[in-house]
Formats: C-alpha cells, structure tokens, sequence
C-alpha cells in the first residue's frame, strides 16, 4: 500500500545537479560551492540560510542542488526546510512530512533524529513538519538556536531554506544564528531597490552574507555563461558584512 503521508514527486528537473551533473547548471552550483569554501577560510561556515528578497525566485530549488553538491565532494549534509509557511523541500525529494523541523523544536529532539535520509548519499533533509500557527517565533526561539548549534555536530553542513526576507521576519531571524546568508535573485524578476531592502535587513542584525546567486540567467546568451561566474565570484569575495 503506498504511503499516504508521502507527497506526490517532485518537480521535474528540480534536482539538475543530481539528473543531470555535467549540465551547465549542475557545474554553476559546484562554483557555489568553490566560493562558499573560499568564504570561509577565515570564519568557518557550517550553517548557511538561503533566502531571497521574495517569492518564487528559485531559493529551494537552489537550496536543494547545493545541498547536492556539498554531498558529492563526501561531507554530511542537512536540508533544513524553515520555511514553516510554504515549505518545499519535501515535495523536490518526494518526502513524507508528518515530522519535520516542529516536531524536533517541539519535543526537544536533535535534527539528526528526526532528518530523513535522501538518494544522495551523505545527504538528509529535515522537513518543515507540521505547520505552527506561529512561524517567526518558533524559527526565532533559542530552542531553534540550540538545535541548530547542536546540529553541527552531527553534520559538517547546515542549509536552512528560509521564506523571503521582505516578506516575514523569519529569515532575519534565522540570520542572526546562521554563519552565513547566500541570497538568491531571480534575473528581471524584483527591483534593485528590493534587493537592498533585504540585504539592509539582514546586515542591521549583523548578518553575515557570503553572496548573491543570479537566477535565470540565459547562459545560451553571448558572455552571460562567464559573467555569471564573475558576477558570484565578485560577492564572495567580499570581506565580511559586506557585499560590493
């Protein structure tokens, strides 16, 4: 009988670093991870939240294939969805999400107990669980504090997905416990001016972001394949606290 708690398959292609590795796609997300090792030679990055300034510009997706990516070079990875309003990642990895992130907050339960293993090896993720009804409290609260410092202990890396910063609070939240933030921007999609919001939301708390991942970026379009690697290479290597 199959699984009623089990979410219908994932997006198709969601996973290009795992389907599809030698696509250019695939190699764009292994740049991101060349550049977030280089960020933190000097202040080690172990848990990371990917967010961006709003909706639907691809930080999931993102989330997911970098996760991969880390997997692959043989580190322990877990995918944190703290998106407890839109959650996503159980639905790329076809995932059961009777138990997830909540559960483990709300029973004082280590990640590593309740992070559900994947198809990529060294590679967990730990779902939203069931939704609260009080989202940026929760991902806020030092009880998240101390499950995601414990989690480092259990994994060398730590992704947190997390819902867009102009939107709800949680990110910022999220910020000030992670040792990084990467921001993802859907090309043509939000105004510059939205962007510094949310960079200049998350730098008041004293967040630390490593860089800017462009998203949509017609690589099939003269130079754009090389500019986007300057582009991302340009914003980590930025001292920290800030982007150029």
């Amino acid at each position: 009988m199959a699984d009623r708690n089990r979410s219908a398959p994932g997006p198709a292609g969601s996973l290009v670093a795992h389907l599809d590795p030698k696509s250019p796609a695939a190699e764009a997300y292994r740049t991101l991870r060349t550049s977030i090792q280089f960020a933190g030679l000097d202040h080690k990055c172990r848990s990371i939240v990917v967010t961006s300034s709003s909706p639907g510009e691809g930080k999931s997706t993102t989330v997911a294939n970098f996760g991969v990516v880390l997997a692959q070079t043989g580190s322990t990875v877990c995918l944190v969805d703290s998106d407890l309003r839109r959650p996503t990642l159980h639905r790329i990895f076809s995932l059961g999400n009777t138990r997830g992130l909540t559960t483990a907050l709300l029973e004082g339960l280590r990640f590593a107990d309740v992070a559900q293993p994947t198809s990529v090896a060294g590679l967990s993720v730990l779902t939203s669980g069931p939704l609260p009804p009080n989202p940026a409290e929760l991902v806020g609260s030092n009880r998240m504090r101390e499950a995601l410092e414990g989690a480092t202990a259990d994994y060398d890396m730590i992704l947190l997905d997390s819902p867009p910063v102009v939107s709800v609070a949680d990110a910022v939240a999220l910020a000030t416990f992670a040792d990084g933030v990467v921001m993802v921007v859907q090309t043509g999609k939000v105004p510059h001016e939205v962007i510094r919001r949310a960079t200049g939301q998350i730098l008041a708390v004293k967040g630390r972001i490593l860089g800017v991942v462009m998203n949509g970026v017609n690589m099939k379009r003269d130079g754009y394949y090389y500019d986007y690697y300057r582009y991302c290479h340009s914003y980590y290597a930025g001292t920290e606290g800030r982007t150029r």
